[in-house]
């Protein structure tokens, strides 16, 4: 996941999972940040999400950067900061649709999933030609050196990644679902 996009899915990931907590989080009115359901939707970005974009901030930089500034010249607290931003950014996104979620007002919710995933589709389609290669910042302004995403090591940690996100939004969506089915 670019790091330029991680912070809007990590807020569309956050609301979508609050939709899916929404009887648990309808029946209990205390602090959200105590809840069951928060620390899931934590343990998920924690565990899960932080692993992936921390993955293509350490090894694919510059494409991660969509190549618009050399990885080279960013410090790499930089490049933490906008992990742990982007991690921050899943629990604030539950956090946000958690109170609509009670109030059953779900439209609020769907803007709060809807809105930032529009965000990063379009930014995806505007930079389509920057993440459809591999290369360096050099190799990709110097016109040399680049080879499709499909065949690199780029493209099989992308598809990597994207299965393992998969699989941790349905593990953590399914726990959701059954917590609120057990209460």
């Amino acid at each position: 996941m670019p790091i330029a996009f991680a912070p809007l899915a990590g807020v569309a990931f956050g609301a979508a999972l609050a939709w899916v907590a929404a009887p648990a989080l309808g029946r209990d009115d205390g602090a959200v940040m105590l809840s069951t359901p928060f620390a899931i939707v934590a343990a998920f970005a924690g565990f899960l999400w932080l692993p992936i974009v921390g993955y293509f901030v350490a090894f694919h930089a510059d494409w991660s950067y969509l190549y618009l500034v050399s990885a080279q010249r960013v410090p790499s607290a930089v490049d933490l900061g906008l992990a742990l931003f982007s991690t921050a950014a899943v629990p604030a996104g539950f956090f946000l649709a958690a109170r609509p979620v009670r109030k059953r007002r779900m439209g609020i919710v769907a803007a709060l999933v809807a809105g930032p995933l529009a965000l990063v589709v379009a930014g995806a389609a505007a930079a389509s030609s920057r993440l459809s290669v591999s290369g360096t910042y050099a190799q990709f302004h110097g016109g040399f050196g680049t080879e499709p995403i499909g065949a690199s090591t780029l493209g099989r940690g992308v598809l990597l990644m994207g299965a393992l996100l998969a699989l941790g939004l349905g593990w953590t969506a399914r726990s959701l679902s059954r917590m609120a089915a057990e209460d």
